[in-house]
């Protein structure tokens, strides 16, 4: 198992490359089994979530080449529908098989998902829009069947807006007959992109950008070739870490993806430029105490609140965090208390008292978030910070520890 060790306080200088969005790759790669043939997918991030999910498609029968950024996947030679425990269970983006394999094949085993410590997700939306669709839907042994030969177009209206359900539903609806309509769907630019995908494949979607999707299905897709979009939560954390430590630019990044984030980072005594691809943010003379609250997009993303919470820490004044997306996902809180952090934590609102300096310490990672936050920390702290477990933070961050360090960070990888 591996750790890393971080001398802290170091000034940061440099750019940085954002690699391509995790969060938009994993729906993407599920939608090139809608099609008979090769799809070519560039930028894609070397994650353990996109090597799980490489090794879910090869189960499934699709043949999948890797290399350097690009990836090829044949969804012609499928023979398995069935997404097993061992893969889900580590994973729940492999929950996005459903949708494609129902919509095309008309029949799929599904593992209830597994995934991150710090909470459930439950499936029901995914499960009652596959139903609206006119899939027969059952639960036996902890895995989920959904049969459907003929899936017929329906109007779809989620409680709250869930980036999985739509994305899954979405892309089950697309070879359905007749029209459907998508109410409350979600809006994050990785659905965009994976609807942008789906009509470069041939399907008939509008309503991009809005929380209204109306699909008007088609008999079939066609392979396609696309460019992954950048990870606005690699670049929020990179941002956060400018903030606090050194004048740094970000290349790949994209500016509009993040303006809600922007904004807040301006509000906490922080200045930036943005031109086409790069972001360039200054160090903040004083950091200043700012209140977040995460909504969906394009509100302040939840898989931002984490690094938010280590920024704040060393704030002058106090500042309170409210996670309006996820109520229980502040596993983080005790370990940037190991740090010397003041936070307190009342249901879904932490209160942060910002401290003059953070000390390093031993800590340990829980999510892929939280791992992000104890590495700005521990960037931040005096002396040195050990972060065990960070096979969380490599599920979602391409070599961190090398983009930091291209920085002037000081932060290396050792076996434990």
């Amino acid at each position: 198992m591996d750790k890393f060790i971080i001398q802290g306080k170091k000034p940061l200088k440099g750019e940085v490359d954002i690699s391509g969005a995790k969060n938009a790759v994993l729906p993407m790669m599920s939608a090139a089994l809608l099609a008979n043939g090769v799809t070519t997918i560039h930028k894609v991030p070397d994650l353990r979530d996109t090597r799980t999910m490489i090794r879910l498609l090869e189960m499934i029968g699709a043949e999948v080449e890797f290399d350097n950024g690009s990836l090829k996947i044949d969804g012609s030679t499928v023979n398995k529908l069935e997404a097993p425990y061992e893969l889900v269970k580590t994973m729940r983006a492999s929950f996005y098989v459903m949708g494609p394999l129902l919509g095309r094949f008309g029949k799929v085993k599904v593992s209830l998902p597994g995934g991150c410590a710090w909470g459930p997700r439950p499936v029901d939306f995914h499960l009652m829009g596959m139903e609206k669709l006119g899939a027969d839907v059952t639960l036996n042994q902890g895995y989920i069947l959904a049969t459907g030969s003929s899936l017929n177009g329906a109007h779809i209206r989620f409680e709250y807006s869930s980036v999985g359900a739509t994305g899954n539903v979405v892309m089950a609806a697309v070879l359905a007959k007749g029209t459907s309509v998508i109410e409350n769907a979600a809006r994050e630019p990785d659905i965009v992109q994976l609807c942008e995908m789906l009509n470069m494949m041939g399907a008939k979607i509008t309503g991009l950008n809005t929380n209204i999707l109306t699909i008007d299905g088609v008999t079939e897709l066609h392979p396609t070739e696309i460019t992954v979009i950048p990870d606005r939560i690699e670049a929020g954390t990179f941002l956060m870490a400018g903030v606090a430590l050194g004048d740094i630019t970000l290349n790949h990044a994209e500016p509009s993806h993040l303006q809600t984030v922007l904004d807040k980072l301006e509000e906490c005594g922080a200045s930036y430029t943005t031109e086409p691809g790069k972001i360039h943010m200054k160090k903040a003379d004083k950091i200043i105490a700012i209140d977040v609250t995460t909504e969906v997009y394009p509100g302040f993303p939840t898989d931002l609140q984490a690094q938010w919470m280590a920024l704040m820490c060393s704030a002058n004044g106090e500042s309170v965090v409210t996670d309006t997306i996820y109520h229980d996902r502040f596993t983080h809180i005790p370990e940037l208390n190991r740090l010397g952090a003041k936070i307190s934590l009342h249901d879904n609102v932490a209160t942060i008292e910002g401290v003059k300096s953070l000390k390093g310490a031993q800590v340990m990672s829980t999510d892929i978030r939280a791992s992000a936050s104890l590495i700005l920390a521990g960037l931040m702290a005096d002396g040195q910070t050990d972060v065990s477990r960070i096979y969380h933070i490599d599920r979602g961050y391409e070599k961190i520890e090398n983009k930091f360090s291209t920085l002037n960070a000081e932060i290396i990888r050792v076996s434990v």
